[in-house]
């Protein structure tokens, strides 16, 4: 089992990521000189944001932004059914290429993490994307006020607890956060997806992204991997 990229940089994944820079600025209206030259300080920095070494608070207030007074109208099939019908999506040979890693550049919370985290936004084109996936996946639907958003998993997951939405019951259309090496701590979190069913065998099936060959997948995974489950307030 391949284990979820999120701690490793390199000088190639730097410059990778510095030519995509001039995408993003391009789409964002920066200027891509200054874009470029300040890429490997983004890309160290969002990497440096997914190590569970790096202590980066979820803040109450930010996270009960989110929150909605509004009718719930999207249930967790339709939520699913999204995210299945990504099954297959890969990265490019850089670690890149995706839309879900180019909408979050473009999005407003990339300008809300980068201001969190450090960097800019088109470190964010060649970053490890599970949790842009996730966010993805509730942003196309229309449930991204019950998913929430985020290129962090640790953050992703803090912001669940904030909302007092965090448990350990595998529930469909949760958002289901791992570590590999069986830790519960949210700091230890490396990789985030969906809850499709509870197999009652010890194992959950789920819908990720950015897994195996850096592609969105359907996988069958042991609870003992689980941290948690962060709980969409879906439809009935």
């Amino acid at each position: 089992m391949a284990k979820h990229r999120i701690t490793a940089v390199s000088k190639s994944n730097i410059a990778r990521a510095a030519l995509g820079a001039t995408v993003i600025a391009s789409a964002l209206g920066v200027n891509a000189m200054t874009a470029n030259a300040d890429t490997a300080t983004g890309v160290a920095a969002a990497t440096a944001a997914r190590h569970p070494d790096t202590a980066i608070a979820a803040h109450k207030a930010g996270a009960a932004d989110d929150r909605t007074e509004t009718k719930i109208n999207v249930t967790a099939d339709q939520v699913l059914a999204m995210a299945r019908a990504q099954v297959g999506t890969s990265e490019n040979a850089s670690g890149g290429g995706t839309k879900f890693q180019q909408w979050y550049a473009a999005s407003q919370r990339a300008g809300e993490t980068v201001a969190r985290d450090g960097g800019n936004r088109a470190a964010y084109l060649n970053a490890a994307w599970c949790s842009m996936f996730v966010s993805w996946v509730g942003e196309q639907t229309g449930a991204r006020p019950q998913v929430g958003w985020d290129a962090y998993t640790v953050a992703h997951a803090k912001w669940f607890a904030a909302n007092d939405r965090w448990g350990t019951v595998a529930k469909p259309g949760a958002v289901v956060f791992f570590a590999w090496d069986g830790g519960k701590s949210l700091s230890d979190i490396q990789h985030v997806g969906f809850v499709v069913k509870d197999n009652q065998n010890g194992t959950i099936s789920t819908i990720e992204g950015n897994t195996g060959n850096g592609k969105v997948e359907e996988r069958i995974r042991p609870k003992s991997q689980v941290v948690g489950y962060g709980y969409p307030q879906y439809a009935a």
